[in-house]
């Protein structure tokens, strides 16, 4: 009898000893689709204590804009996505706030005159303001419904001099002093305090955004998934 079902006693050991080491987070694969924002500003600093808590759970960060995240989360190919607003979303997706920012507008060294002074918007319209490009799937939902708001809101047009294709690409921009930008607070104060930017001051401070975390509540996780998001969610903010 024993050799008739040993096969299957050793399967049976085998996917035992699996889920256990899944409930020890001894293994595990997290996919997690991010905008770049999302990963430096909130992100990466708790990935490094949630690798460091459980080091055998692998991560697999896939790069995306905001839109990009969630059409991957809808298509299956995220356990979840962590994203900055503006976000457009419909059921079965929930949003959670995890972290909120604001943005400055910044200037290379050029413009340390200017930013000696608050201006309103309206001063700075003859500088070249760099922003999205128009062919960046990143521009419909950031542009459409913040920046382009935010301007239509104080009455001026908004249309960049330069367009890049990613928030990123403005710092290096601004630094060589080819124009103004928006950028992260937080991402712009150390490159401030070395000198290398400045920030120039506006009376119509920009509204805050906010990094949450998508997921698809009918879509059941793994065990490493579901830990892995209870510590990103462990010190949410309220709406």
């Amino acid at each position: 009898l024993f050799e008739h079902v040993s096969i299957a006693i050793e399967q049976l050991v085998s996917g035992e000893n699996e889920l256990l080491k899944d409930k020890g987070l001894e293994s595990g694969l997290v996919n997690i689709g991010a905008s770049e924002i999302a990963l430096r500003l909130f992100l990466l600093n708790e990935l490094e204590v949630f690798h460091h808590r459980y080091p055998h759970v692998k991560l697999r960060i896939s790069n995306h804009s905001t839109p990009q995240a969630v059409q991957a989360l809808e298509n299956g190919l995220v356990d979840f996505a962590v994203v900055t607003t503006p976000v457009a979303l419909k059921k079965p997706l929930q949003r959670i706030p995890l972290y909120s920012f604001r943005e400055i507008l910044i200037g290379g060294e050029e413009y340390a005159e200017t930013a000696s002074n608050k201006h309103c918007l309206q001063d700075l319209q003859d500088i070249p303001l760099i922003g999205i490009a128009p062919g960046s799937s990143t521009r419909e939902l950031y542009n459409s419904f913040f920046l382009e708001q935010y301007f239509m809101r104080h009455n001026l047009p908004f249309s960049p001099d330069m367009e890049v294709a990613t928030t990123d690409q403005i710092f290096p921009m601004v630094q060589h002093n080819l124009g103004i930008g928006f950028f992260p607070e937080e991402l712009a104060a150390e490159h401030i305090a070395q000198g290398k930017i400045v920030q120039i001051p506006i009376e119509e401070p920009l509204p805050e955004r906010k990094i949450c975390l998508i997921r698809n509540v009918k879509r059941p996780q793994s065990i490493a998934a579901r830990s892995l998001e209870e510590h990103l969610t462990s010190h949410r903010e309220t709406e």
